[in-house]
């Protein structure tokens, strides 16, 4: 009798050590998906802070960039090399922490630029792949 109550006891056990790997698993997903998010914020604000500090161009429109997931070439007359600069790090540095994936599009309309990041999250949030994130600001 007491060798089937150890028998119950161990299968009660186990069943809570797969419960508490899953729920490890859960979490380790959703960390990497919350990471991955963070990343697309900080990289909208990194190409803001450019475009501020840089901000006749920006005001004249000329940071928009058509959606790309290649890191553009540093080339144009010499008051572009900079905006060329600023956009080519901005993509580069967004596909080193988010993956070769990462693509971002700037569009200029009326004054208000939209800064659109988009990255594949397949692997944090278990399913659901291509996520975008925007950012609208006037400068």
């Amino acid at each position: 009798m007491s060798l089937l109550e150890v028998l119950i006891a161990v299968l009660v056990l186990a069943i809570g050590l797969l419960g508490v790997a899953a729920l490890q698993a859960t979490a380790l997903r959703n960390s990497q998906s919350s990471l991955e998010r963070n990343q697309a914020v900080s990289a909208s604000y990194t190409i803001l802070d450019a475009m501020r500090a840089n901000i006749v161009s920006a005001r004249a429109g000329n940071y928009a960039l058509p959606r790309t997931c290649t890191v553009p070439t540093v080339a144009g007359t010499p008051a572009d090399l900079l905006r060329d600069a600023d956009q080519q790090d901005w993509i580069r540095d967004m596909q080193a922490v988010m993956g070769s994936s990462a693509c971002g599009l700037i569009e200029f309309s009326g004054g208000v630029y939209t800064i659109t990041v988009e990255w594949d999250d397949s692997r944090g949030s278990g399913g659901s792949s291509a996520q975008t994130m925007k950012t609208m600001v006037q400068i």
